[in-house]
């Protein structure tokens, strides 16, 4: 998009006519690759910016290979032998709930970002800490517990990065994984496809590792016009892991962070290292 349509593009009116509206993303169209609650959040967001979400869901969730393994593991949640439970995403929060677990007063819940510990609290489920840093290493590093405090079970995917498990035993703490849901890519529509590669959706918004690698699968070589906004710097290094150029990183793992990082392109794409907006 030139800078003279940029430019055209980022002030919208009232239906008055009074009073400047800023609609950065005026125009363009932007593929959203999760549907669900998450999709429909970051829609209305684009919206409210003037862009017209895409929704098309790249990746879906199916149970465990394993079920009788996480059934086992939750049986001994719910008994109390497991001090902390560490929660990485609303997917995890879905299979609690599925399998009707309820917490001993006893344990202790840690979620890694907002997004989860919101649907934490929406499902019932106290939440005893949130790492400042939204990510696994964050989790690691700003660990409130001791190692003499108890055990400590993490359900995630099982394609899920070792780096929570294996950073917490580093510091001695006995963390256990168990595969708690599997991700699956999902084909994105034939039309959606020929959109992205003639230029007609302008940005990618890419939210995990797994949405970066159906991207690269589906639709690269992607346009060279095409902008890719990835929420945090790990999703950032397996999209560049998979062959696809990154044009911004959300600071924050949270969907407001994904939309302000795509929207402060559009005003400046030469910013290569745009201030933090709380």
């Amino acid at each position: 998009m030139s800078s003279s349509t940029r430019d055209a593009t980022i002030i919208d009116r009232t239906p008055t006519g009074a009073l400047p509206v800023i609609k950065p993303l005026l125009g363009w169209r932007v593929l959203v690759p999760r549907g669900g609650k998450w999709g429909d959040g970051i829609s209305a967001g684009l919206r409210a910016l003037g862009a017209a979400p895409v929704i098309a869901p790249l990746i879906n969730f199916a149970g465990t290979e394993n079920p009788d393994e996480l059934a086992a593991e939750l049986d001994l949640l719910r008994d109390g032998r497991y001090r902390w439970l560490v929660v990485t995403s609303a997917t995890t929060v879905d299979v609690l709930m599925s399998q009707g677990v309820r917490l001993p007063e006893s344990t202790r819940v840690a979620a890694v970002g907002e997004t989860t510990a919101n649907a934490l609290q929406l499902a019932g489920y106290p939440v005893h800490f949130v790492p400042s840093d939204h990510s696994a290493r964050g989790l690691v590093k700003e660990w409130p517990g001791e190692p003499a405090d108890g055990d400590v079970l993490v359900p995630q995917s099982e394609i899920a990065e070792p780096t929570l498990v294996s950073g917490l035993r580093e510091r001695g703490i006995a963390a256990r994984f168990v595969s708690a849901y599997r991700t699956v890519g999902v084909s994105a529509p034939a039309s959606i496809v020929e959109d992205v590669a003639e230029g007609r959706i302008q940005a990618l918004l890419v939210s995990s590792g797994s949405v970066a690698r159906q991207i690269a699968a589906q639709f690269a070589p992607l346009p060279a016009s095409t902008v890719v906004v990835c929420i945090g710097p790990r999703t950032a290094f397996d999209a560049r892991a998979a062959g696809l150029r990154v044009d911004r990183i959300a600071e924050e793992r949270s969907a407001p962070a994904l939309i302000r990082a795509l929207a402060q392109y559009a005003m400046d794409p030469d910013d290569r290292r745009p201030p933090v907006i709380p």
